[in-house]
């Protein structure tokens, strides 16, 4: 099923314009829900909003929205007014430099969307695409939607393939410094790294593979919740007592780290060479031409 954009805009830099289409990168749904529901009939509840000064219930058609200006004082606003203040200055993606890509810190992001080309933007937009591929760098630019502008980055996608991501950035004062973390100063000892490194080359993978994960939360709260459809009681499982924090000695934590990865190895040799005999074993023999 082929992916519906959820809107169109222009990406501009110099005179160059590339209309493109923004499409979600996510599935919403993925999170287990659960409603408000009357205990005594099982209804599901509906919100309502209430007037404390008032005290009655007020109907969807008579609330507005309005913005307080002093405590407790509020100025009213119609919906075409809200269209006329929300209503951008500029539209579209604009372009204002060009970065290396490995420059944006990852903690800047905030969201993701694909961009797609719209009608007769198919050239210029692989045109962009290539021209940040060959560059090594990515583009960063403003986008008003929704009553803010947006900080906004532009980058190939990572498959080599043509297409293009916007990733929605914060402002540098939306994100927290690292110094407000407190960390303790100290020395790392050489031996310790050796194994540390160590133990990373042993679980390392040549590429990521996000099919071999998958939410197991998720999956138990669903299974808990089909028990309980077809009448079975959900407890608890008995939490474990408080424990003290244990004192970890680090060196002979990685060695046996290491020793359970290092002993898991000859075992899944073992088996990849125990499957590749049973393959071979039955695989008809091939029959010898007679000759004369």
């Amino acid at each position: 099923m082929a992916a519906r954009p959820i809107a169109s805009t222009t990406i501009s830099f110099g005179l160059v314009s590339v209309p493109v289409k923004l499409y979600a990168t996510g599935q919403a749904g993925a999170k287990v829900s659960f409603n408000l529901v009357h205990q005594k009939c099982g209804s599901r509840l509906r919100q309502q909003y209430i007037c404390p000064r008032c005290d009655v219930v007020v109907e969807k058609e008579e609330i507005v929205k309005g913005y307080e200006f002093s405590k407790d004082q509020y100025v009213l606003f119609t919906p075409e007014e809200l269209e006329a203040i929300e209503t951008p200055v500029s539209e579209g993606i604009e372009i204002t430099e060009f970065v290396p890509a490995d420059e944006v810190d990852p903690v800047f992001l905030e969201r993701s969307y694909y961009l797609g080309p719209d009608k007769a933007g198919s050239r210029a937009y692989r045109l962009l695409s290539a021209a940040l591929r060959e560059t090594g760098r990515v583009a960063i630019g403003r986008y008003a939607a929704r009553g803010k502008m947006y900080l906004v980055l532009v980058r190939p996608m990572g498959n080599g393939d043509a297409g293009l991501v916007m990733e929605q950035l914060r402002y540098a004062d939306e994100v927290r410094r690292f110094s407000e973390v407190p960390v303790e100063p100290g020395d790392v000892a050489k031996s310790e790294l050796k194994l540390a490194k160590q133990l990373v080359e042993a679980s390392s993978a040549e590429a990521f593979e996000p099919e071999k994960y998958h939410d197991q939360v998720r999956q138990q709260m669903l299974e808990m919740i089909q028990r309980k459809v077809e009448g079975e009681e959900i407890t608890a499982a008995p939490a474990a007592g408080a424990t003290q924090p244990q004192i970890i000695d680090l060196m002979a934590a990685l060695k046996a780290s290491l020793s359970e990865k290092e002993g898991r190895k000859p075992a899944a040799r073992a088996s990849k060479k125990k499957a590749a005999v049973a393959k071979a074993e039955k695989k008809p023999a091939r029959r010898k031409s007679a000759r004369g």
